[in-house]
């Protein structure tokens, strides 16, 4: 399953590019459950969400002349904030195209790093759909949000360092699933270093496209609807290459989550956590508070982590949650 992901070179582009994150114990959890549960802090990136890691790497790959040329991107937001961070590290060229209703936020981040954003269409598959034209005609490297190897890889570093924190292996991990680059790459990151950790993914009802089409048995698309986790909205393209096969054969336990549960994972991440999410961030920790998944059917002496996995979140929908 490893075998195509380049983790030690994904691990030196993350080192110099990104932040290694805090794991955090989750005192509260950790006496509800019983057990140890802990908090992978990717909120806290240096671009507010772990997708720095995946562009990271897959930047870091570029050849000479794909940098003088420049990339192109295609975003609910992180990636191309990720992109365009990276990419003005590395002095590369690079334009993101993102949907209309791309969060203010993280519409600013990928302007104030310096990238062209291009606003396009109502949906991110239309987004992507332009993107994908784009790179074609201008010749330059399409960077994929989740169907990527060096993408996958770079997300999949989070295993490596989860590991080394604890100074074992979790007894599970559980991550939003959108495109499948996170959890995938987790889960094959553990694989490279020769374990088999239970990885859970957890979906956003709706942003539900990848569990879709795990049931269809083949990629899908479905329309899109509006959430509070948009950093997970759009499809997984219909000529997916790389994540729809990983997820379907390393990810075997999957929990859907609603609004309202996504809403009540983000109050409790300011209340008890002191860390702001955005709704795509907090899907995983809505799984736990929720009881979509019980931490209890882990034993006793496991310890759970729970990948918060951003936190671009526009002020006004955060203080409506809150008050």
């Amino acid at each position: 399953m490893s075998d195509i992901y380049d983790f030690e070179g994904a691990r030196r582009a993350v080192a110099s590019l990104a932040r290694r994150t805090p794991l955090l114990p989750a005192t509260e959890l950790s006496e509800r459950f019983e057990r140890s549960v802990f908090v992978k802090a990717e909120c806290l990136q240096v671009t507010g969400s772990f997708k720095v890691r995946g562009a990271a790497a897959r930047l870091s790959a570029l050849s000479e002349s794909e940098r003088e040329t420049g990339v192109v991107a295609c975003s609910s937001g992180n990636h191309g904030r990720a992109v365009a961070y990276v990419a003005q590290k590395l002095g590369v060229p690079a334009t993101v195209c993102v949907p209309g209703w791309v969060d203010p936020v993280k519409l600013d981040g990928i302007r104030g790093a310096g990238a062209e954003a291009l606003l396009v269409g109502e949906t991110y598959d239309e987004a992507e759909a332009h993107a994908l034209r784009l790179a074609d005609e201008t010749g330059r490297p399409f960077v994929s949000a989740y169907d990527d190897p060096w993408v996958i890889a770079g997300q999949g570093t989070l295993a490596a360092e989860i590991t080394e924190d604890l100074g074992r292996l979790p007894g599970a991990v559980i991550a939003p699933l959108s495109g499948g680059g996170l959890v995938g790459g987790i889960a094959a990151g553990f694989g490279s270093q020769g374990a088999a950790v239970r990885c859970v993914g957890a979906t956003a009802e709706n942003a539900g496209v990848m569990l879709a089409s795990l049931q269809a048995g083949r990629p899908i698309d479905l329309p899109e609807k509006e959430t509070l986790a948009n950093a997970l909205a759009g499809g997984i393209g219909l000529d997916n290459q790389y994540s729809f096969a990983l997820i379907r054969d390393a990810i075997e336990e999957h929990v859907t989550v609603t609004e309202d549960q996504i809403g009540d994972a983000m109050r409790y991440a300011v209340r008890q956590l002191h860390l702001v999410l955005e709704g795509g961030g907090a899907v995983a920790l809505a799984s736990v508070l929720s009881g979509a998944w019980d931490p209890r059917s882990l034993e006793p002496d496991s310890p759970l982590v729970v990948v918060l996995s951003g936190g671009n979140v526009a002020p006004k929908v955060l203080a409506a949650l809150l008050t």
